[in-house]
């Protein structure tokens, strides 16, 4: 893994590559390369570390009309530029680019080493590349059909040969692949984000089938040659949206864009008239609905605290019971699939490895499963029986800010829909849907007291512990805080129910590990603040984020920021966003690279 460009057309391939990697470096990686037809034979340049790197190795004057690229990160064999990506055979005359994992890279790599093949790096993919020059007959396509059925485990694979120039082949299992339609040229990529520069129009390949691209043309088939009709789908997102506009970078933008994104995300879905939401794409019928027993939600990472929110949301509103279940653990643990109960793939990219299995192994025993996701065109919206795009736009820092409060957006609607056909009068609706349109002006007022936020980072980034404490709805925002905390600033940081203090944690408490308390105004506040008494007590200090004028909280806590005040089940919102900020600045404040944090990748595609 990590990213895929390839272009061929009339102008320059070298310079659309380089610039179309450039674009996918918000999913993490630790080299990068390209390959390109030249005088009837492949110049093929990589390079470990970014793409800065690989621009100073590139000749100006390297023009090619076909070429492929990769930005990787690592999984078999260590970071160099021998492991980087573009790989070729023996011959030199035929590139590949892999994302995924091949599972029988060892036994295949015996075969053809057997045979003759001398390989270079520590890679399973480069297995690929000998594997099609083993079927090469002149005939690129060919050979790459005759060698998928060889490969176990999961490709995104897109590979040239000299002796086809100006063409390329792609093959999907598993691992996202896109073909991009310009004017008399054409790209294949692994993230839209690599094209939408240069064209708005896509084909979304599909796991078993194999593309050729030409300048002029393209043909999907199967394996077996059994031609696939495709449709062209528009590209929604515009180019700005994967712009930092004015922002020093992606995840400051995208926190500060949370009050547009959850707006994005109720939008033409709340009925006022009937206090109540639509939400298209269910493909559920009103009985169905009605006759839910139960709902399950697999996700991972903040998509998964995202589900425990929405899972306390369902039993609260239209109690229902709701269960929050890690999606890596779903596939392998034989799920029992019970009657009347709906599942929710829940993934920002769509493209979560673990949740897409997961959901794939449900539906194979008869689940309904919906999506949840940010993406148009992914795997999971297009794999799952109907669900619900958030609409957050593009999210490119790698850490997650603004599908969280999205998702949670989602999850709020559907559990007023389900509330009102159930028994929730018209009034108490009418409530939750003042309470949820008022929400984007109370994050907006938190975004505008940023700098108290930057200053508290500055004072506690250099701790090297912390606890994230909550209750309730808010205890999977604790998780979420924590999470934020590791990611892009490096500290460790754990989250816990504030209840569980007592059975644990405790024991971690001194005057060097702070912890952050959640302090709704909600009936578990006088536990929470029992809890802050019992952390200070044996000297911890304490971070609170609270609600304007509760003036109790200031004289036992060390810093407070407070929230706008809100109903009870809306304060994921608002305790959250301060979390976002605080980890953020704590970043900064150690000179961390925020977009793109260390061993971590924005779509997570390998098991």
């Amino acid at each position: 893994m990590c990213g895929i460009i390839g272009y061929c057309g009339p102008r320059n391939a070298t310079q659309i590559l380089v610039e179309g990697l450039k674009r996918l470096e918000y999913r993490g990686y630790d080299s990068a390369g390209i390959a390109v037809g030249l005088n009837g034979s492949l110049k093929v340049i990589k390079t470990k570390g970014k793409i800065k790197e690989l621009r100073q190795k590139i000749p100006g004057d390297m023009i090619s009309s076909y070429g492929i690229g990769h930005t990787r990160w690592a999984t078999h064999g260590v970071v160099n530029d021998i492991n980087a990506h573009p790989h070729t055979d023996c011959s030199g005359n035929l590139a590949i680019v892999h994302n995924g994992i091949i599972e029988n890279y060892e036994s295949l790599k015996n075969m053809l080493e057997s045979e003759g093949h001398i390989f270079h790096t520590d890679t399973d993919s480069e297995i690929i590349a000998h594997l099609i020059e083993k079927y090469f007959n002149d005939d690129l396509e060919k050979a790459v059909k005759e060698a998928l059925p060889l490969l176990k485990g999961t490709y995104g694979i897109v590979c040239i040969h000299a002796k086809d120039p100006g063409r390329i082949v792609g093959a999907r299992n598993g691992s996202p692949l896109v073909v991009g339609i310009g004017k008399d040229e054409m790209f294949l990529a692994s993230d839209v984000t690599a094209i939408i520069a240069h064209t708005k129009k896509a084909v979304y390949l599909e796991d078993g089938e194999v593309v050729f691209i030409k300048p002029e043309d393209f043909i999907t088939t199967d394996i077996n040659d059994k031609k696939i009709t495709k449709e062209i789908e528009q590209i929604t997102w515009e180019l700005q949206e994967i712009e930092k506009d004015g922002f020093p970078c992606f995840m400051e933008k995208e926190i500060m864009e949370q009050p547009e994104s959850i707006k994005r995300a109720m939008s033409g879905r709340i009925d006022k008239e009937l206090a109540t939401a639509h939400l298209g794409g269910l493909n559920l019928s009103t009985k169905e609905l009605i006759n839910l027993e139960r709902v399950k939600i697999i996700a991972a990472g903040t998509s998964f605290y995202a589900g425990m929110v929405g899972a306390y949301l369902l039993e609260a509103i239209p109690r229902i019971p709701a269960i929050p279940e890690l999606a890596s653990e779903v596939r392998y643990k034989n799920p029992i699939i019970e009657k009347n109960t709906l599942y929710f793939a829940v993934s920002q990219s769509g493209e979560t490895i673990d949740t897409l299995f997961a959901m794939k192994e449900l539906q194979r025993k008869g689940a309904t499963v919906l999506g949840i996701c940010n993406v148009v065109g992914s795997s999971i919206a297009r794999d799952s029986d109907g669900g619900v795009y958030i609409h957050s736009g593009p999210e490119i820092a790698v850490a997650s800010t603004k599908a969280f409060t999205s998702q949670i957006t989602v999850f709020y609607l559907f559990s007023l829909l389900l509330a009102r056909m159930r028994d929730l009068s018209f009034s108490a609706g009418e409530k939750l849907i003042t309470d949820l349109i008022s929400i984007p002006l109370k994050v907006e007022n938190v975004l505008s007291r940023w700098q108290q936020l930057k200053e508290m980072a500055i004072k506690y980034a250099h701790y090297k512990d912390f606890l994230f404490l909550g209750r309730g709805v808010n205890y999977p925002v604790a998780l979420e805080g924590a999470l934020k905390l590791k990611e892009i600033s490096y500290i460790h940081a754990e989250g816990y129910s504030s209840a569980e203090i007592k059975h644990g944690p405790i024991a971690l408490i001194n005057e060097e590990t702070p912890s952050v308390f959640l302090v709704p105004d909600d009936e578990l506040r006088e536990k929470i603040i029992s809890n802050i008494k019992e952390v200070k007590a044996r000297k911890g200090k304490v971070i609170a984020i609270s609600v304007e004028g509760d003036e109790e909280i200031k004289d036992i806590v060390d810093d407070v920021f407070e929230i706008p005040a809100t109903h009870e089940l809306f304060y994921p919102f608002i305790m959250v966003v301060p979390l976002q900020l605080f980890a953020y600045y704590c970043a900064l404040e150690l000179g961390r690279n925020v977009d793109q944090p260390r061993n971590l990748a924005k779509s997570v595609t390998v098991e």
